[in-house]
């Protein structure tokens, strides 16, 4: 797939930055292969006994990773995030264990998430509500971003965690959120200062009424801002503006709504992008499916 072949291939490129295993060892839980340990916890695993980074790591007991976490986090590997999320073996596979979302990236685990594009229609076109990340968000502070987006905690379901974090986010009343579609799953693998990201995210639609005032609940979301769609697109295209998640999701936005033209040169190579990525299931496969 040529780099150039449009200005939005850029974002996804950014997003399939992992080559695996690359420096990072196989890690298996319960005897099963789940992720890729990072070089940094090598030492650290060997010492636990949980094998070496020659023949790869296995964690017999999955239901010890949250004091394995909590420990890690004591010892400074990690700053915690206070949020446990849970840890399958593979994408689609039963919850085996729970952990710290902030040691995902450490042990190379699947993540899940929700994203939600919300729209309004105006008699000038459809406007997408954005929102700004407050400068003292640990990861990507200060960009732009959905109007909701948020990690799946421990427990939750795709749209549970949307209706969640749609209250606090955007104080979106839950009967409101509750109408918001399911319109595509997204998967990627990166590279991150903070290490593996393997996530899994839930894309959906809500179209909300020109009445519809967002208030950040929360304290993550410095401001909102409606916009044109069109001039989402722009900002999508020449600029690195929004988080770096968030430029997916709209792209698969703007392909479903025409603004890229999807049956297109640049439309065909966006959505072979999108489909072919690197997935956290298995090295050098991504899907993105309704």
């Amino acid at each position: 797939m040529p780099s150039n072949a449009n200005p939005f291939l850029r974002h996804l490129n950014n997003c399939n930055t992992a080559t695996l295993p690359g420096k990072r060892a196989p890690l298996s839980l319960g005897g099963t292969p789940s992720g890729w340990l990072t070089p940094e916890l090598f030492a650290r695993m060997e010492q636990a006994g949980f094998g070496t980074a020659e023949k790869g790591f296995n964690i017999p007991h999955p239901a010890g990773l949250e004091a394995l976490g909590e420990a890690l986090n004591k010892e400074g590997f990690y700053k915690s995030h206070h949020e446990l999320f849970d840890v399958c073996a593979d994408m689609g596979q039963p919850v085996v264990g729970r952990i710290d979302r902030g040691a995902l990236p450490l042990f190379g685990f699947v993540a899940t998430g929700v994203h939600m594009n919300g729209l309004v229609r105006k008699s000038d076109g459809l406007h997408l509500w954005t929102g700004r990340r407050a400068a003292n968000k640990r990861l990507d502070p200060s960009k732009l971003d959905h109007l909701v987006a948020g990690g799946m905690p421990a427990g939750h379901t795709p749209r549970e965690a949307l209706i969640k974090e749609a209250a606090e986010e955007a104080s979106i009343p839950e009967e409101l959120a509750e109408q918001a579609v399911q319109a595509g799953r997204l998967v990627y693998a990166l590279n991150r200062p903070e290490g593996l990201r393997r996530d899994i995210l839930y894309c959906y639609d809500l179209y909300l009424p020109e009445s519809f005032e967002p208030k950040a609940a929360d304290g993550e979301v410095e401001s909102f801002a409606l916009l044109p769609l069109a001039e989402a697109y722009r900002i999508v295209r020449d600029t690195d503006e929004f988080k770096f998640n968030v430029n997916l999701v709209l792209i698969d936005l703007f392909l479903r709504t025409g603004l890229i033209d999807p049956g297109s040169e640049e439309g065909v190579t966006l959505r072979t992008g999108l489909d072919k990525g690197l997935s956290p299931a298995s090295p050098g496969h991504s899907s993105v499916s309704g």
